[in-house]
């Protein structure tokens, strides 16, 4: 089996990360791609959103995409989790042959920093999802996106434009009890 991975803080989900999921489903062969939303990225110290409220909003929004699943693997473990660690578990519990890690483009110069990196570019083969016009080099998997978005200046400005029109008022009415 053929699998794409998409993690992330989800911290709102936004039309970005939407965009990505289609994408990643159009051009890449998988038979499936998994979701999976972090207890708290590992480099980062907080979240807003609870981990619960972020896997619940992933979940509903992809509810009808029979090729995705939303794992709550990293959710579950109360704690910052390694990528590698998340691969080691999908290959512990499913026959995979590929395995494509898909990442932001703001992600991809800190890569290198990430634990047990040279270990899991052995097992992954990284996607890259374009955003803010970052210049890549030209031999890496792409996915282009085109939306100039991310969750923290969503969070900042709050324009729910950018929210997907499946959660917008749980989202909504969340960030708002929290001003």
């Amino acid at each position: 089996m053929n699998i794409a991975i998409f993690g992330g803080s989800f911290d709102p989900p936004h039309i970005g990360h939407e965009q990505v999921v289609q994408e990643a489903l159009k051009t890449l062969h998988v038979e499936k791609l998994f979701i999976i939303p972090t207890y708290l990225n590992p480099f980062k110290k907080t979240f807003h959103a609870d981990e619960k409220t972020r896997l619940m909003w992933l979940q509903k929004l992809f509810e009808d995409e029979r090729k995705v699943e939303v794992l709550d693997f990293e959710t579950n473990q109360k704690r910052a989790v390694p990528s590698i660690e998340t691969v080691e578990f999908l290959l512990k519990n499913n026959t995979i042959e590929k395995i494509y890690l898909i990442i932001g483009s703001d992600n991809y110069e800190t890569l290198y920093k990430w634990h047990r990196y040279e270990e899991l570019k052995k097992l992954v083969e990284f996607v890259i999802a374009t955003r803010d016009d970052v210049v890549l080099p030209k031999n890496l998997k792409k996915l282009s996106i085109n939306v100039n978005i991310s969750s923290s200046k969503l969070r900042e400005k709050m324009d729910i434009s950018f929210i997907p029109k499946k959660i917008e008022n749980e989202v909504k009415k969340y960030y708002q009890g929290k001003q």
